[in-house]
């Protein structure tokens, strides 16, 4: 195996300047004569830079060096100076949020208003959090008569982390902030369409971090032979229900213990007695946020009939206000979508829609500028007469697409929110508490929002779904514990006698 040196972008005001390689052992990496995929700037759609397609030889290479950081300093290191390295990472991703907040705008098309609030913001908050909870994992002494037993709570040594395109900086936290701070070392593997802002922020890390303590690997090669490979214990995906099965078959071959963070098909319920204002206002931010691309999408917006008229009035105007512009515009909330097949595959299911009978009731408008004509645009649309059985009504869309349907009773509603493969999240209008918290126990969802749908404040509590999609938890103080396991050491008392086998007379 021949492994050179490549130079990578140093900033965002320059991507394209030189190739972004792997980053291992706080090198920029690339296989000899390696394969390069382009990243394309979707408000404009040309191609902001070149990444290296890293082969199973430098995965290889790139796990081994996490295992040798994890047994050589990482797993030496207290709980508190982990805590005080994650402190220390967190700091620097201030220093550059600027930088990684274009970064982030110009590869995912997201405005890059809400790329420095919230995802750069989140970023740097998680290892602030996680750093003070390194030193949290305390162990138990139980007492069991002549025996005592002290469980302890050990990393399981490599984490593979393996990460889509929507929210880079704040997948990127989720995953490695926990995990570095439970003793594990990782590697990381960001999505194609949007791996900049990662590389950028593993690079940032490692000013910080021991050499090996985070790596990244590249291309569509690297995911596969991630979680295939014999050395990694721990892994941890988000990213479509597909992908994260044949990322669980490739585990089972080692029977590798996965967290998975899928897909969604949510539903928003607005109750007969909702605030109209809060109704569309959550509607608005859980439909459109992140330009639906987003697993959390309010995508199915379910209306009681008595109010369907009113909603979808006020609805319509405020998703046809929704200003759709170049990422790097302050005044832009909808950007572009990441690339073109994904554009391409959003509007596929628009024509679906309205071949099966849905409405167009409203839609907003895409740029006219000449610079942004080659942009990956799609304009915010409402969708009227969505039936439950439709393609739309069932399968996840992932762009600005928002399904409008009409039901007559609760029961009926919660029918129809619970009858997708997904329960990742749902919400609730209306400001009756106790039918909200009837209802709430009766939606197969991992989370439930009550007359609000703000995603900027997930730290601090547990985030996955059930069902279709995925399993375990993040951002929270259980995240924490899925990235050790227990240990039972058991011992004699000493104050009273181990019974023997056989029994002695």
């Amino acid at each position: 195996m021949t492994i050179d040196t490549v130079q990578a972008a140093p900033d965002a005001t320059d991507p394209g300047r030189g190739v972004w390689g792997s980053f291992v052992g706080g090198r920029w990496l690339a296989p000899e004569g390696s394969d390069l995929f382009d990243v394309f700037e979707p408000s404009t759609g040309q191609r902001l830079a070149q990444v290296v397609v890293a082969d199973a030889d430098l995965v290889d290479l790139a796990v081994t060096d996490a295992r040798r950081a994890y047994d050589d300093v990482w797993r030496h290191l207290t709980p508190r100076e982990r805590g005080a390295l994650l402190r220390q990472v967190a700091a620097r991703i201030r220093d550059n949020a600027e930088e990684l907040g274009e970064l982030e705008a110009r590869e995912v098309g997201k405005p890059m208003r809400d790329a420095l609030r919230f995802d750069v913001s989140f970023s740097s908050a998680g290892f602030d959090y996680y750093a003070g909870l390194a030193d949290t994992l305390h162990g138990d002494l139980i007492d069991q008569g002549p025996i005592e037993a002290r469980v302890t709570y050990e990393p399981y040594g490599v984490v593979a982390a393996i990460l889509p395109f929507n929210w880079p900086p704040i997948h990127f936290t989720k995953k490695l902030a926990p995990a570095l701070a439970a003793g594990n070392t990782a590697v990381i593997k960001p999505g194609e369409q949007a791996p900049l802002s990662v590389l950028r922020l593993v690079e940032i890390a490692n000013e910080v971090l021991p050499p090996g303590v985070i790596n990244a690997v590249t291309g569509p090669l690297s995911g596969p032979a991630l979680s295939a490979h014999p050395t990694v214990e721990r892994i941890t995906f988000t990213g479509a229900t597909a992908t994260g099965r044949a990322v669980l078959k490739s585990a089972a071959e080692n029977l590798t213990y996965a967290t998975m963070e899928l897909g969604g098909k949510n539903a928003l319920i607005v109750l007969d007695d909702a605030d109209m204002d809060v109704a569309v206002d959550v509607a608005i931010e859980g439909m459109f946020y992140n330009q639906g691309e987003a697993c959390t999408s309010t995508a199915r917006i379910l209306v009681h009939r008595s109010r369907y008229d009113e909603f979808t009035e006020k609805f319509s105007a405020a998703a046809e206000s929704l200003v759709v512009g170049d990422a790097l515009d302050g005044a832009t909330d909808i950007g572009a979508m990441v690339d073109l097949a994904h554009q391409q595959k959003v509007l596929a299911y628009l024509q679906t829609a309205l071949d099966e009978g849905a409405e167009i009731v409203a839609q907003g408008t895409v740029p006219t500028d000449p610079k942004l004509a080659d942009g990956y645009w799609v304009p915010p649309t409402v969708l009227s007469g969505v039936e439950p059985h439709m393609t739309v009504g069932q399968e996840e869309i992932f762009g600005p697409i928002a399904c409008l349907m009409v039901f007559d009773t609760d029961d009926e509603a919660i029918e129809i929110a619970n009858g997708t493969a997904y329960g990742l999240t749902a919400a609730l209008i209306t400001p009756d508490h106790f039918r909200a918290s009837r209802l709430s126990e009766r939606l197969e969802a991992g989370m439930v929002f009550i007359n609000n749908y703000m995603r900027r404040a997930f730290l601090g509590s547990p985030f996955g779904g059930v069902k279709g999609s995925g399993f375990g938890r993040e951002n929270s103080l259980d995240t924490l514990h899925e990235f050790v396991r227990a240990k039972n050491i058991r011992f004699p008392s000493g104050h009273a006698e181990i019974p023997t086998w056989p029994p002695r007379d």
